[in-house]
């Protein structure tokens, strides 16, 4: 989904609702909502899940249409490494963190770079697995920007698997997603992988 996320009237909650919620689930975990360490912990919680999940507010299609054609007619790979990104797993709702490495060969038109981390960012700040995030990053980019191919790798350690579970810790996940001439060339491939292991 490229748009924004737009909420349907029966799915709008209300801030009282909200803070409702995080207080039933602190007596849910065996603590007292009303003590003195905890009475401004609702009101902390939410307004950090309005900045945690800000992307469902974002346009990816609109931060990307402003574009450069005056270029010279550069035509090689443009590559963006090691932007760093916190996320939510959407089955515990614990941090996703990580880096996304991003590139593309433009077709006449590039982009500024900053607006390649703010892809990251807007689908990065929503419910996420990491494998529907990659693929979202380098749909929008090829949707938008129309070039010549898209290849977008992200590195993220999941704390639903180091905190929990498994207890798993120093585990790196790694998904991509080649899109044009970077699926098909594998010369271009491995241009990619030189510059962003490099």
């Amino acid at each position: 989904m490229l748009k924004s996320v737009k909420k349907k009237e029966s799915q709008v909650v209300t801030e009282s609702e909200a803070l409702e919620a995080v207080r039933t689930l602190i007596r849910w975990a065996g603590d007292n909502p009303e003590r003195e360490g905890l009475v401004d912990t609702p009101g902390r919680v939410v307004r950090s899940y309005k900045e945690f999940y800000s992307g469902y507010d974002e346009n990816p299609e609109e931060i990307l249409a402003r574009t450069f054609e005056e270029t010279e007619g550069y035509d090689e790979m443009i590559t963006l490494k090691d932007i760093p990104f916190e996320s939510h797993c959407e089955h515990h709702m614990v941090p996703i963190i990580g880096v996304a490495h991003i590139g593309y060969i433009p077709n006449k038109r590039v982009v500024g770079i900053s607006k390649l981390a703010r892809i990251v960012d807007v689908y990065a700040k929503r419910l996420q697995i990491q494998e529907k995030l990659t693929s979202q990053i380098a749909n929008s980019i090829s949707k938008v920007l129309e070039p010549k191919g898209v290849a977008v790798i992200i590195e993220a350690s999941h704390q639903c698997m180091t905190t929990r579970g498994v207890n798993k810790r120093d585990v790196t996940m790694q998904t991509s997603t080649m899109l044009g001439v970077f699926k098909t060339g594998d010369k271009t491939r491995a241009e990619f992988l030189k510059l962003v292991k490099g």
